[in-house]
């Protein structure tokens, strides 16, 4: 099994910036593919951003391309969503997660794994 820790969360005023950070353990981090998704109170689990195992694939949701950027450092296991020019509407708890292979994926359904989430809230 594998196990996904999110850190990074908290509170930040609208136009600010935050860096969320993925450590996972417990499988070959260099072998698959990671994924950023978030959830607001009362709406359905969406899309942010995924990588391919290698780092060389890159997939963002419209809402957030252009302010955010997902990365990895396969030495450290790590996965990172930096994420600029917050919105409000960017108010979520937001899911590390990882699919069972390299491919990356972009819906909830195609992932295997996920961490527990921590909370990005943007004030206006």
């Amino acid at each position: 099994q594998v196990q996904l820790v999110e850190s990074g969360g908290g509170l930040v005023q609208a136009g600010g910036s935050l860096r969320l950070s993925c450590a996972a353990s417990g499988r070959t981090f260099s072998s698959y593919a990671m994924g950023w998704f978030r959830q607001a109170p009362g709406k359905e689990r969406e899309f942010v951003a995924t990588i391919s195992a290698s780092g060389g694939t890159i997939y963002y949701a419209d809402s957030v391309k252009g302010r955010f950027t997902i990365s990895r450092d396969n030495a450290k296991n790590t996965v990172y969503l930096q994420m600029n020019s917050l919105k409000p509407e960017d108010t979520a708890v937001y899911y590390c997660a990882a699919p069972s292979g390299s491919y990356p994926r972009r819906t909830p359904d195609g992932m295997d794994y996920w961490g527990k989430g921590t909370l990005v809230t943007v004030s206006s």
